[in-house]
């Protein structure tokens, strides 16, 4: 519960999220230490701690030693558990490996290395990327919104029940919209061990993800199919290969003698080598001005749909943004390949 005005509330944790920010400068690897390691009491806690404060007014009220041996008793516990709560997250090292691009509204997975230099085992560590509130929402759905953002919360979080040397994570971060997308800061907390105190800190990662448009299917897509060898017409595209005779070239030192036409060589003409193709379809333009679509991110994410699509069948194809001329389209084949037109597509304005 907020004892601010509402109109406050806002600016003081905008603010205390600044002050946050800058006791941890943007790394893609950071160690916790005194500096950026925060501990507070708990939910529980601060039950304790009002447990703390009815015994020692009632020992002073009533004079009653028994009481006030109590509240001392409490106090020390309170205190153990303050500097084992903080030692237990102080020294972490934490490094980023690696972030994966995704489709708008699927999660990019960021790998974490984790590092501890402890002799004791590190228990009931809670990691998580903080998600942004969404300020477009109304007030008739703030109880909604809580809830499924608590939801959100247990689905995207790890807990790393004992952590010894190294051990690798894997954490999913949500996204919306296409283009780069910056990752919120990570979040590194633990009661452990008595659930009194809660320590957390904040990494923030300077590295960044990429988005592409979420595939839309198209019916223009058919004319992306391969051809069948049997139809493939003149001017199909080749790779080398065993199938079906290319051309005869002149003999170079060091080539297989099993390609070598013996028939022109008993013939007098030269020792001469036969070279094979195999057929792979027709060279496809994915072109952004053929796109059916009316709106522009519509025809990003067609295009998007139809460079997977030629990648999985491993058609060697173009694609052209509108800032693209028909020299500087690249082109390509394979998964590969259409990754990189996915990355192309993230990029794109």
């Amino acid at each position: 519960m907020s004892f601010l005005p509402k109109a406050l509330t806002v600016p003081a944790t905008s603010a205390l999220s600044r002050w946050f920010a800058s006791r941890a400068p943007k790394s893609d690897s950071a160690i916790l230490n005194l500096r950026n390691v925060y501990i507070f009491f708990s939910r529980e806690g601060t039950l304790y701690a009002v447990l703390l404060i009815i015994t020692f007014i009632a020992g002073i009220n009533y004079g009653n030693n028994l009481v006030l041996g109590l509240c001392f008793y409490l106090v020390s516990v309170w205190l153990i558990s303050f500097h084992v709560t903080f030692a237990h997250i102080s020294g972490l090292q934490v490094r980023l490996l690696e972030v994966t691009m995704a489709e708008a509204g699927a999660p990019v997975w960021v790998t974490l290395q984790l590092r501890s230099e402890s002799r004791q085992p590190r228990r009931q560590l809670l990691f998580s990327f903080e998600q942004a509130d969404d300020k477009a929402n109304s007030k008739k759905d703030k109880k909604v919104h809580k809830k499924i953002k608590h939801s959100a919360d247990n689905k995207h979080s790890i807990l790393v029940t004992r952590l010894q040397g190294e051990q690798v994570i894997r954490l999913p971060v949500p996204t919306q919209n296409h283009g780069q997308f910056e990752l919120p800061r990570l979040k590194i907390k633990t009661v452990y061990p008595l659930g009194i105190m809660r320590a957390w800190s904040y990494v923030y990662f300077a590295r960044t993800a990429w988005v592409y448009p979420k595939p839309e299917v198209f019916d223009w897509q058919a004319q992306y199919a391969v051809a069948s060898q049997e139809d493939l017409p003149t001017g199909g595209q080749y790779r080398q290969g065993q199938d079906d005779f290319e051309r005869l070239d002149n003999y170079v030192e060091g080539e297989s003698l099993a390609r070598v036409s013996w028939g022109h060589v008993a013939r007098g003409q030269g020792m001469l080598t036969k070279h094979f193709a195999d057929p792979v379809g027709h060279e496809q333009t994915l072109d952004y001005a053929d796109m059916p679509a009316a709106h522009h991110e519509q025809k990003l994410a067609q295009l998007a749909y139809g460079a997977m699509k030629l990648g999985e069948l491993g058609v060697i194809f173009h694609m052209r943004l509108p800032n693209d001329t028909h020299s500087t389209a690249p082109m390509g084949e394979g998964d590969s390949f259409a990754q990189a037109c996915l990355l192309r597509l993230a990029k794109a304005q």
